[in-house]
């Protein structure tokens, strides 16, 4: 088992990767908890672990950008429960509700994926290269029927008879 990856911070901001042995930002640190890496973030001089004060400072620098995930009433509600009596219940209770939304999400783009059977750029391939195949194929009749003399016996639809 792969020990956790230390990433020291510094006074002056700064993050230090120890497995890379490099200097990193917070969008990289952002980047490690997309792919799933196991890290923490300690003081570089007391050792104190800082990992949940980089986690939020990382939800309030993507909040600010774009489109919020938390809207103002939920940070609200989230606020009102310090100090309540159930407070210890509410971390645990919100921890449970996300990793059941995001089973259920990995479920539902399982059920999509096998559905489709690949992914929505493939899917988009092969319907532009469908298409692709259709209009020449349109454009083939186009210009092979344009040089074509008349039938002889083809008549034109008689319009008194409905033909």
């Amino acid at each position: 088992m792969a020990s956790t990856r230390i990433i020291k911070k510094y006074p002056n901001r700064r993050l230090y990767d120890t497995e890379i042995s490099s200097y990193i930002t917070i969008e990289d640190v952002r980047q490690l908890i997309v792919d799933g890496e196991e890290f923490e973030v300690r003081d570089a001089k007391s050792g104190d672990d800082l990992t949940r004060s980089v986690l939020l400072q990382i939800i309030a620098e993507h909040e600010s950008d774009g489109e919020p995930v938390l809207s103002t009433q939920l940070l609200s509600q989230i606020i009102r429960f310090y100090g309540d009596s159930l407070q210890g219940f509410m971390g645990s209770y919100l921890e449970r509700s996300m990793q059941a939304f995001l089973d259920q999400q990995q479920q539902f783009r399982q059920q999509m994926g096998g559905m489709l059977g690949q992914t929505p750029w493939a899917m988009m391939n092969q319907l532009t290269e469908r298409n692709m195949e259709l209009w020449k194929e349109f454009q083939k009749n186009l210009t092979g029927s344009v040089g074509q003399k008349p039938d002889p016996e083809r008549r034109p639809p008689d319009p008194k008879r409905g033909r």
